[in-house]
């Protein structure tokens, strides 16, 4: 198995920029696309804990008021073979400055291409270090 070939996580960031874009402008249709369609699918929130896509599905759609707005600190993306991709992302809510941790779990799917198969976000406790 060949980790982090070039074109793949070229893939993979392509994907992650898109959901990027679609939280920052509350885009649900893009957001609920990127994540596979699926009741195994999982997300774990800040907030919330969403088996299946169908509870995603619901939890997107509640949000009306859209997402905090944020940037991004840093960015890891490693993938294990063509078809299986993690990212780790560490942003800054800018309205509050909280940092925040977030993790996706991407498969190369048949016919579907890549999709979110879990995800999970966090808030950091205040003060905690990125260490390298």
């Amino acid at each position: 198995m060949e980790i982090d070939q070039a074109d793949v996580v070229a893939e993979v960031r392509e994907v992650l920029d898109r959901y990027e874009t679609a939280l920052m402008t509350n885009d649900i249709p893009t957001l609920e696309a990127i994540f596979w369609d699926d009741p195994r699918t999982v997300r774990l929130g800040v907030g919330e804990i969403l088996f299946g896509m169908e509870a995603i599905r619901r939890f997107r759609r509640a949000q009306t008021g859209g997402y905090q707005q944020r940037e991004r600190l840093e960015i890891r993306i490693t993938t294990y073979g063509r078809d299986f991709g993690v990212t780790n992302i560490v942003y800054r809510r800018i309205a509050t400055g909280m940092i925040g941790r977030e993790t996706k779990i991407f498969a190369r799917l048949p016919d579907i291409g890549w999709r979110v198969v879990s995800a999970h976000v966090s808030l950091n406790p205040e003060g905690t270090p990125i260490e390298r």
